[in-house]
């Protein structure tokens, strides 16, 4: 009785905000969509999330000790904190550490799987489908014309999405995701700009990695095919750079992005199991959005972890702004913001451990984080920890929730902590799209 009624609220609460989620006519499809998705957050949540960021934290300490030791015997340690790097492959987090210097990495990209970590680690994308290619920069968002990035994300079945060269491609509307994809830019040079948003809405098992997405403006809304069999009327979307809508399994990796006309990255609506990493941003407001509403409380099962990221030049804030959830923001260089970087409202769980902050010479922006819509009384009952993290040029956090919180999980935690921060400029040295060329290491 207790897990239907959870999975009535669910799909009242997944059903009532689609009407403000750019879903124009909410028919049986959609309303079918959100039922499936409500069942993969409920599978995807983890019911002790400390457990992930511990396998995240030992395996990022025993990768960095390794990769150290090798990148001092090269002597090209020094080099990889210089703007141009043209020494050999050197890996740098243990992500990359799984795949990246592989020169065949073209003939086995689907590799790229077994090296997600974190709250995103389920993810498969497209590894049980077949190759496509993308061969057609434009798009078509009524009849999608085979050979475009449109046309291969409403596909059905699996998919592993690649393209055959350079291109830039405006979406004239949402690029709405069928699930079980990988969005592979490996290999060339893709852009996405000038044009409306990547929309992971109601759905699963998405991997989007190596694209530069820019200069995303809203989309007009109209009559829009998400799958081959369907096609519905969507309404003004926000534009944002990458949505994320009630959906699981996510894993969003070395993107470069900048200059949206809402968020970069937006998750909301129950979204769990995601993992974003290895990012590097630019030129841009509100950054990251956790969580759509103070009333939306499905998001209580939302779990992320952010990783390797470089929040950079022209940022202002929300790297992320969380609401409920438990978001694990770990071993990230924050080189800028302008008025903060991580905050939030709704006790959400943030758990920060060795990130390195460099606070602006302003002396009002100093504090790294920003808590709304409650009074002190109330966000100190919060858990938002601060664990290894660099404090530079006067940046601050200021903690609240138990202070012997991580000593209460020893047997999760157990000591260990986060890879150090003063390490982070290393660890985040190749963050962004790579430039990968076939038959040699990225």
């Amino acid at each position: 009785m207790t897990h239907s009624l959870f999975v009535l609220f669910f799909v009242f609460g997944a059903i009532i905000p689609a009407f403000n989620a750019h879903i124009g006519d909410f028919d049986e499809v959609w309303r079918r969509r959100a039922e499936e998705a409500m069942k993969f957050t409920i599978q995807t949540y983890e019911s002790e999330p400390a457990n992930i960021t511990l396998a995240f934290n030992q395996k990022t300490r025993d990768s960095v000790k390794e990769l150290s030791a090798v990148v001092s015997k090269n002597e090209t340690r020094r080099e990889l904190g210089t703007k141009k790097y043209e020494g050999p492959c050197t890996v740098t987090n243990p992500i990359d550490k799984c795949w990246r210097c592989d020169p065949n990495w073209a003939d086995n990209r689907k590799k790229l799987v077994e090296c997600s970590m974190g709250f995103g680690y389920k993810t498969t994308g497209g590894r049980d489908g077949k190759y496509y290619v993308v061969s057609d920069s434009s798009d078509d968002y009524t009849t999608p014309k085979p050979g475009t990035l449109r046309h291969a994300v409403i596909q059905k079945e699996p998919l592993w999405i690649i393209f055959d060269r350079n291109m830039k491609i405006k979406l004239h509307q949402e690029l709405i995701m069928q699930g079980d994809k990988t969005i592979d830019g490996r290999g060339a040079t893709v852009h996405i700009t000038g044009g409306a948003s990547i929309m992971i809405q109601y759905t699963k098992n998405v991997i989007i990695h190596g694209l530069h997405i820019h200069d995303i403006v809203e989309g007009n809304g109209g009559m829009v095919r998400d799958a081959v069999d369907h096609i519905g009327f969507r309404t003004k979307s926000d534009g944002d750079g990458i949505s994320i809508f009630g959906s699981s399994n996510i894993w969003i990796d070395h993107m470069s992005m900048e200059n949206c006309y809402d968020g970069i990255i937006d998750a909301v609506e129950g979204s769990t199991g995601i993992t974003i990493s290895n990012g590097h941003y630019t030129d841009h407001n509100e950054v990251m959005l956790f969580g759509a509403s103070d009333s939306s409380s499905i998001d209580q099962k939302m779990q992320i972890t952010l990783a390797f990221n470089h929040f950079g030049k022209r940022l202002v804030q929300r790297m992320p702004r969380c609401r409920w959830g438990y978001i694990h923001v770990v071993n990230n260089d924050y080189t800028h913001w302008n008025m903060y970087a991580i905050g939030g409202s709704k006790n959400p769980t943030i758990i920060s451990q060795g990130n390195r902050f460099i606070a602006p010479p302003d002396i009002f922006k100093k504090q790294i984080t920003k808590r709304e819509y409650s009074p002190e009384s109330v966000w100190m009952q919060w858990t938002w920890r601060s664990e290894g993290d660099l404090y530079m040029n006067g940046a601050y956090f200021v903690q609240a929730g138990d202070p012997d919180w991580s000593k209460k999980h020893q047997n999760l935690y157990d000591g260990i902590a986060a890879a150090p921060a003063d390490q982070v400029t290393w660890m985040t040295r190749f963050a962004g799209a790579l430039n990968c060329k076939v038959g040699k290491a990225c």
